[in-house]
C-alpha cells in the first residue's frame, strides 16, 4: 500500500520522502541543476512570512477539512468547522488587497493552499460536511484558484473524476455504498480578475 505524494529513486527503488512539504521544498531547490534554478518558490527574504502563513493555512484549511470530516464529535467538528471558514475569510480578504499570498509573487504558500481550494467544492463542501459556503462563493478566492489553475501545467495534475474516486470511493466509512456524485459543474477555465489586483 503506498501514500501519496511518493518522491521514489528508481535507481535504488526506494522511497526518498512522503511528506507532500518536505519534498516541495526538495524540488524547489534539489534538483535546480535540471530545471529552472532562477525558479524559487521559497525566497529566503520571504521565509519567515511564508513559514507562518504554512502555519495558519495548514492548521485551519488543509489539515482543517480533515479535522471537520473526520470529527469524532459534534463538538470538534463544530470548532474545526469555525476554523475553516474563519481562516476563509481571512484570506478573501488578503487576496482582495493583493494578488498572492506572500510577497508579491507566486510562492510555496499558494502552491500548499492549492489543492485544498481545488478539491473543495468538490468532496470537502459535502463529503466532509464543510457546508458553510462553497469556494464559488468567495470571490477573490475562487479567481485566485482559476488563476493557478490556469499556469502552464497545472490542469494537467488535477483530475476530478480521480479526485472523486479517491475520496468518495475510497473513504466507505463517510460513503458506505461508494456512490460517486456526477457533480458540481466546476469550470476553472473561465477567465479570472487576478491582474487587476496586481502584485503587491
Amino acid at each position: 500500500r503506498a501514500t501519496v505524494p511518493v518522491l521514489w529513486d528508481r535507481k535504488t527503488k526506494t522511497i526518498v520522502n512522503n511528506e507532500s512539504s518536505e519534498i516541495i521544498r526538495m524540488l524547489n531547490s534539489a534538483f535546480d541543476a535540471f530545471g529552472d534554478a532562477a525558479l524559487d518558490l521559497y525566497p529566503s527574504a520571504l521565509r519567515a512570512e511564508i513559514d507562518e502563513i504554512n502555519r495558519f493555512i495548514y492548521d485551519n484549511i488543509n489539515n482543517g477539512v480533515y479535522s471537520a470530516g473526520l470529527a469524532k464529535s459534534q463538538e470538534a467538528y463544530e470548532q474545526a468547522f469555525r476554523n475553516l471558514f474563519a481562516a476563509f475569510d481571512e484570506l478573501e480578504a488578503r487576496l482582495s488587497r493583493q494578488r498572492w499570498l506572500v510577497g508579491g509573487q507566486f510562492t510555496e504558500a499558494d502552491l500548499r493552499l492549492f489543492p485544498t481550494l481545488i478539491r473543495f467544492d468538490t468532496v470537502y463542501y459535502l463529503l466532509f460536511k464543510c457546508n458553510l459556503r462553497r469556494l464559488a462563493d468567495y470571490h477573490h478566492l475562487s479567481n485566485y484558484t482559476r488563476e493557478i489553475y490556469q499556469m502552464p501545467g497545472v490542469a494537467a495534475t488535477v483530475d476530478f473524476e480521480k479526485i472523486k474516486l479517491g475520496y468518495y470511493g475510497g473513504m466507505r466509512h463517510l460513503n458506505p455504498r461508494g456512490i460517486l456524485p456526477l457533480g458540481p459543474a466546476l469550470d476553472f477555465t473561465k477567465p479570472h480578475d487576478r491582474s487587476r489586483i496586481g502584485d503587491r
